[in-house]
């Protein structure tokens, strides 16, 4: 019975291999966002990790979890947003029926134990991080990397898990070096500036419904005006044109009427010119 547990759980995680640099990013997910790949990406890169865990949880403690999508329509979302061979989405949380990640962490380090794990969390997290469940307990389990956040990473630092891990924490130039140290260890990552947020996005997924338009009204609207616009300087250039053409006529016809009272006028002097040359001659005569 042991070994068959022990087999489940070694299928239920993702492949990994003593020595390994694994970065744990976990998370409702709901939904996936670009802003979460960006982050894995750059942890990826700076620390020099092998791979990077999605850990889909089932929900978080800490927000409201009523209207959160399904757990597996949240893993297939993962899996489609990132698509890359070194990001593995699971749900094993669900299955191991950890609720905290504390506890999550422990279990993956009791059956990995020669896997370095580095904790990867975003600035908005780091703020809220002193209300997680055994929060300093985290911060001893592995490494911990934050990445920036466009807004919270103004005073992420200055929070009170900041402030109470301030000595832990590392030069950024140093990142590459944390998935090597002893815990509590943790660097700020910059670089990532993203306004993205999951809770946003449900949000407007509640407002608009679970299959929102693809435009939105208000693009629709500005397309009409426009459309309006364009139509009305469409119109203005028209009714410019025909004017200039009207013009251009008009003075065409001053300038034919001038030519013809002009030829009028040298006709006349050229008679009256001849006249008075044919009186001169009589008189000398």
């Amino acid at each position: 019975m042991k070994r068959l547990r022990k087999l489940r759980s070694e299928r239920l995680i993702p492949p990994h291999a003593p020595g390994m640099r694994i970065g744990l990013f976990g998370g409702t997910f709901d939904p996936p966002h670009m802003a979460h790949l960006g982050a894995s990406l750059l942890a990826m890169k700076r620390l020099k990790l092998d791979r990077v865990w999605w850990l889909v949880t089932p929900g978080n403690p800490l927000k409201n979890t009523r209207g959160l999508a399904p757990l597996q329509q949240r893993i297939a979302a993962a899996k489609a947003l990132t698509h890359h061979p070194r990001i593995d989405v699971t749900g094993l949380e669900a299955i191991i029926n950890t609720r905290y990640t504390y506890d999550t962490i422990s279990w993956l380090k009791a059956r990995c134990p020669r896997v370095r794990f580095v904790w990867i969390m975003g600035a908005d997290n780091l703020r809220s991080f002193h209300r997680w469940q055994n929060w300093r307990g985290i911060a001893k389990l592995v490494p911990i990397v934050v990445v920036d956040r466009l807004g919270p990473s103004l005073y992420a630092a200055a929070s009170a898990a900041g402030q109470a891990l301030s000595r832990a924490r590392i030069p950024e130039n140093d990142a590459v070096t944390l998935p090597d140290r002893k815990a509590p260890a943790w660097a700020f990552l910059h670089g990532l500036k993203s306004a993205l947020s999951s809770t946003a996005l449900r949000a407007l997924r509640r407002k608009d419904g679970p299959e929102p338009p693809t435009r939105p009204d208000s693009a629709k609207t500005s397309d009409a005006k426009s459309k309006k616009t364009s139509k009305s300087k469409s119109k203005s250039k028209d009714t410019a044109k025909s004017a200039a053409k009207k013009g251009k006529s008009k003075a065409r016809r001053r300038q034919s009427k001038a030519g013809k009272a002009a030829a009028a006028k040298t006709g006349r002097n050229g008679k009256k010119s001849k006249t008075c040359n044919k009186s001169g001659k009589k008189r000398a005569k």
